[in-house]
């Protein structure tokens, strides 16, 4: 495996890298120096390919030849602009354009929320670079608040073309390959079909819920019950998108025929931009009765401080009443509901396929990790004495092993030499490239009952489609609360540490009702030698802020 650059690192003999500003599920982005043109850019390090094989890494090393291209076949001021493409370290990486500024994903995290004016001005800059891309063939398919740029002079810009789609070029997407952020893909996406220009409308729609709402339509706790969610769910009514809320509402209609064009969302757009709630908006949000409890809901809900545009604008008319969604029928000869639930599994465990399963399952919100696994050989053994089932934990990690606090506050043992690995969103730890490593989730809203019930969901999912083995499965105690479970199987790994493998984790709900899982992996050869290794990775776990 190749390290991962560090800062003072100089590419090409002119880009110097100063510090990490952002990172995403197939790279991290540096701030960094041309010392030949004295200006400061933005550099992209495609990181997914540290832990790929070979084959992999080409086909990434090519997409990353298509997002300049695609990039550069779109000219607009709210497109980040491409300066330059390299290779360094065996990886590509990519210079473009430095924006001083956050993402509005951060923005909206940092305020609450977005006020729905600004909001819609926004998303007039995002569609207005989408437009463009869509004149010259291109799709985006990657559309969401961590991939909008808010400059502080204002300007609005649309980056990561990553995974864009140039029509007629599929040589590097791969059969039946789904990309994507899970709970912004348009839901013919993840049934299968077709994307077109519409279905980056309808990521629009999500990024703009998102920033109004402070939360995510269709984030569940899992990666499966998010695409279910986004084919069979309705989003939850926006309470707090005042004149922008019809005009969302329009573009995540499940049917990509019954969402409104690109000229048509920009006419809606700039009416909510002056505080107008648009007519024309309401031909796509069929009606239905507010029931008492949705009523009881937005009376007692209370709204988050907002965000100001940064130039005043006149003061917005009285906006009618938002009407509520209907939940559209299947369409004529359409799957029903339980048949879509059926092939979002399926697809979903037929993408990630065989051991990438374990590895990508479980997921977490915008600030969480992804991935949750794991089990016990014993049902109690990693929950009683030292490891925790009291509450006491050891006071100094054994001989070979040292305490680490992570950056995101939680406290465990980990063998000497392991290091932190990031990719994308999972946080691991390991000694020997992935061929053992430590996972750790935690989920602040989950949408099971128990842990134990969503271990046999999961379970249930990606059993049908891999040689997938449980060897336990049982609820539990941990750190004295019965609301927990230990999952405890084998597959057969197809990927870069192909061969037999086992896992264990350790999942349970601490007091402040965070779900957490603790997972630990490793060739069944030397089962034994990672089974006595997670009892110790127990012993010195502290969850964040020490809630459990």
């Amino acid at each position: 495996m190749e390290q991962q650059t560090g800062a003072g690192a100089v590419l090409a003999g002119r880009y110097r890298l100063v510090e990490p500003i952002g990172s995403g599920g197939m790279g991290k982005v540096w701030r960094a120096h041309d010392e030949l043109l004295h200006r400061t850019v933005a550099v992209k390090e495609l990181t997914a390919g540290l832990y790929v094989s070979q084959a992999d890494r080409e086909v990434m090393h090519a997409r990353t030849q298509k997002e300049a291209r695609a990039a550069a076949r779109i000219q607009h001021p709210a497109v980040v602009t491409v300066h330059d493409v390299l290779e360094h370290d065996d990886r590509p990486w990519i210079v473009m354009e430095h924006i001083d500024g956050p993402s509005l994903a951060e923005a909206a995290k940092a305020a609450g929320r977005i006020e729905p004016r600004e909001a819609a001005r926004i998303g007039l800059h995002v569609l207005g670079a989408l437009r463009a891309a869509h004149a010259v063939g291109v799709m985006h398919r990657d559309v969401k608040p961590g991939n909008v740029l808010l400059a502080k002079d204002g300007r609005v810009l649309l980056t990561d073309f990553g995974i864009a789609a140039i029509e007629g070029d599929s040589s590097i997407t791969r059969t039946g390959e789904l990309v994507g952020s899970i709970d912004y893909l348009a839901p013919e996406r993840v049934t299968g079909g077709a994307p077109d220009p519409s279905s980056d409308l309808w990521s629009l729609g999500a990024t703009l819920y998102t920033a109004v709402e402070a939360r995510s339509p269709f984030r569940r706790t899992s990666p499966i019950s998010s695409l279910q969610a986004v084919v069979n769910d309705e989003p939850p009514v926006p309470r707090q998108s005042g004149a922008l809320g019809p005009v969302i509402t329009a573009l995540l209609r499940k049917d990509p025929a019954e969402r409104p064009s690109a000229a048509e969302a920009e006419r809606m757009l700039l009416e909510a931009m002056e505080g107008r709630e648009p007519k024309a908006a309401q031909a796509y949000v069929p009606t239905r009765a507010v029931t008492d409890e949705e009523r009881a809901s937005a009376q007692a809900a209370p709204a988050p401080a907002p965000v100001q545009a940064p130039a005043p604008e006149p003061a917005p008319a009285p906006a009618a009443a938002t009407a509520l969604p209907e939940r559209p029928a299947a369409p004529a000869g359409g799957p029903s509901g339980r048949l879509r639930r059926v092939a979002v599994v399926a697809l979903v465990a037929a993408l990630l396929g065989g051991g990438a399963v374990f590895g990508l399952l479980k997921y977490t919100g915008d600030d969480g990790e992804a991935d949750k696994g794991g089990g016990s050989d014993k049902n109690t053994s990693a929950t009683d004495g030292q490891t925790g089932g009291t509450g006491q934990k050891a006071a100094a990690p054994p001989d070979g092993w040292e305490k680490v606090t992570d950056p995101k506050g939680f406290t465990l043992f980990v063998p000497k030499g392991w290091k932190r690995q990031v990719f994308g969103d999972q946080i691991d730890y390991t000694g020997d490239d992935g061929k053992h490593y430590i996972r750790i989730a935690a989920d602040p809203t989950p949408d099971y009952k128990d842990p134990y019930a969503h271990v046999l969901d999961l379970e249930t999912q990606v059993a049908k489609r891999t040689d997938y083995k449980r060897q336990k499965l049982a609820p539990n105690t941990f750190r004295g609360s019965t609301m927990a479970a230990l999952w405890d199987f084998t597959w057969t790994e197809k990927g870069v540490h192909a061969g037999p493998r086992r896992a264990i984790e350790q999942m349970y709900y601490a007091p402040n009702g965070t779900e957490y899982a603790i997972y630990m992996t490793g060739p069944a050869a030397d089962w034994s030698t990672t089974r006595q290794q997670f009892d110790t990775v127990l012993s010195g776990w502290e969850p964040a802020g020490k809630a459990g």
